[in-house]
C-alpha cells in the first residue's frame, strides 16, 4: 500500500501534539512518529484516503489560537508500517497497578494486572490520555459481577482490564475492522476468551442492558449516541466518557447527559483531555 507522510511542525509542542495526533488520526492517518525535532509530528496515512481538504481544515482551521501548525507532505517508499510503528511503540505504567506492554516487551508479574497489547496502531494502547483515563476509572471503580459495555474499544485494553477485575459479561464494540481484529487478538493474547468483540457501532446495541459504558470516542459521536447509551444502562448505571476537551465540549456533554437523565459526578483531566463519570438517575 502507498503511504504519504504528512510532516507537522507544531508550536508550542505540548500539549498541542496529543490532540492533533488525535485529530489526524479522526481523518484517516493510521501511524505517528515523532520528527527529527521535538515540535514535529510525523503522520502517515494511506495514498488513497488523504483528503487535502481535510488537511488544511485540521492544520489552517483547527480552532486554537494558542499554536500555530505548518504542514508538508511527501510520498514514502513502500515498507511495513506496523513494523516500523511498533518499533516505536512503548509500555505503560497506569497507577502503578496496570502494566500495558507489547509482546516483545519484558514481563512484570509482579503488577496487579499485566496486559499484552498487540499494537497494530489501534487506537487504545493506554499511551494517548483519554484510554490512560479511562483506564484509571476502571481501576477505581468496583466493577466486579457488573455487565459492562466498552464502546469504540480499539484494542480492547479497557474491556480486557475490566474483565481482568471481574466484570461479567464484558462486551467490547469497535466499527474499524482493523480495530475489532486487533481486539480479537488481544483477548486472546491475555486469555479472555469471555470478553465478546463486535464489530459495529451504536445502531447494533439493541435491548441488552448493561451496568457500566466505556465510551471513549469523540464528541460528535458521544453527543449522537449518549441517548443510546442511556437506553442500555440499567437504573443507577455509570457511563464513563472520554475523547473530547476540557472546557466547551465538556458543558456540552454535562448538559446533553443532564437532558437524558444522567447526573454529573465528576471528571478527569490530562493534557487538555476530558474523562468523565456519569450516572443514571
Amino acid at each position: 500500500m502507498k503511504y504519504l507522510e504528512i510532516k507537522l511542525t507544531i508550536s508550542p509542542t505540548e500539549p498541542w501534539k496529543d490532540i492533533f495526533t488525535s485529530m489526524m488520526g479522526e481523518i484517516g492517518c493510521d501511524s505517528f512518529m515523532d520528527g527529527e525535532s521535538e515540535s514535529e509530528l510525523l503522520c502517515y496515512i494511506p495514498e488513497k484516503d488523504y483528503d487535502e481538504a481535510a488537511v488544511k481544515e485540521v492544520v489552517d482551521e483547527h480552532g486554537f489560537p494558542d499554536v500555530k501548525v505548518t504542514c508538508t507532505v511527501e510520498p514514502m517508499p513502500d515498507k511495513d508500517w506496523n513494523a516500523e510503528w511498533e518499533a516505536n511503540y512503548t509500555p505503560v505504567m497506569i497507577a502503578d497497578r496496570c502494566y500495558v506492554r507489547a509482546p516483545f516487551h519484558p514481563a512484570m508479574p509482579d503488577t496487579e494486572f499485566e496486559i499484552i497489547i498487540e499494537p497494530k496502531m489501534s487506537f487504545g494502547t493506554a499511551k494517548h490520555a483519554t484510554t490512560y483515563q479511562m483506564a484509571e476509572y476502571v481501576l477505581e471503580t468496583d466493577v466486579k459481577g457488573k455487565a459492562l459495555l466498552d464502546m469504540g474499544a480499539g484494542t480492547g485494553v479497557l474491556a480486557i482490564l475490566a474483565h481482568m477485575k471481574g466484570a461479567t459479561p464484558v462486551t467490547a464494540i469497535d466499527n474499524d475492522e482493523w480495530a475489532y481484529r486487533n481486539g480479537l487478538e488481544n483477548v486472546a493474547h491475555n486469555d479472555c476468551p469471555e470478553v465478546k468483540v463486535l464489530l459495529g457501532d451504536a445502531t447494533i446495541l439493541g435491548d441488552e442492558k448493561y451496568d457500566i459504558i466505556l465510551a471513549n470516542i469523540n464528541r460528535n459521536i458521544l453527543l449522537h449516541d449518549i441517548p443510546v447509551y442511556v437506553k442500555c444502562l440499567n437504573p443507577g448505571g455509570l457511563l464513563f466518557m472520554s475523547g473530547f476537551y476540557d472546557g466547551k465540549d465538556l458543558e456540552a456533554i454535562k448538559q446533553c447527559c443532564a437532558d437524558n437523565g444522567m447526573a454529573y459526578v465528576d471528571h478527569k483531566v490530562k493534557d487538555q483531555w476530558v474523562a468523565a463519570k456519569f450516572c443514571k438517575k
